[in-house]
């Protein structure tokens, strides 16, 4: 019974539940992606212009038809 128990409880507490910890490492740009991402950057800020310049002609045919 000895045998059993002891090489079970030697194995048992051998294994580790938590899964060891993963380096932190910072993101390497790949240039591939990265002219895609400066293109939809300024696609944003293109979009944001034309936003703000479409609420102020709506201000001011709200005003021209007050």
């Amino acid at each position: 019974m000895k045998r059993i128990l002891i090489p079970l409880a030697l194995c048992l507490s051998a294994c580790d539940a938590s899964p060891p910890p993963q380096p932190q490492t910072g993101r390497t740009p790949n240039p591939v992606f990265e002219t895609q991402i400066q293109a939809v950057k300024k696609a944003e800020a293109v979009d944001a212009q034309v936003q703000a310049a479409a609420e102020a002609q709506r201000q001011q045919m709200d005003a021209a038809t007050q």
